[in-house]
């Protein structure tokens, strides 16, 4: 009798140190996922103001102002436009 009491003591205890364990695993893991749901957040955040400078960045009147002032571009005259067809096997006629 007495050692069926021991051992259920040992396993009363092992049973006890394997919740504390798990608990203390669960725990860990639970703070690791918000960290990365915090990086998460972060990175639609840093997303969508990148979405915002590129849509701004990349506004027609902006190009243009760059192409015309920096990089001394201009519109071609009508006699300097050629249009080239190309058929449905892409090859020019």
């Amino acid at each position: 009798m007495l050692r069926l009491n021991l051992f259920l003591l040992c396993l009363a205890i092992v049973c006890a140190l394997a919740v504390v364990t798990s608990q203390h695993k669960a725990r860990k893991h639970f703070i690791e996922l918000q960290a990365e749901k915090d990086k998460a957040r972060q990175m639609e955040v840093e997303w969508g103001q990148l979405q915002l400078e590129q849509s701004t960045l990349a506004l027609p009147a902006r190009v243009e102002k760059i192409a015309s002032h920096q990089l001394q571009m201009q519109m071609p005259q009508g006699e300097q436009i050629q249009f080239v067809r190309i058929d449905a096997n892409g090859v020019t006629p």
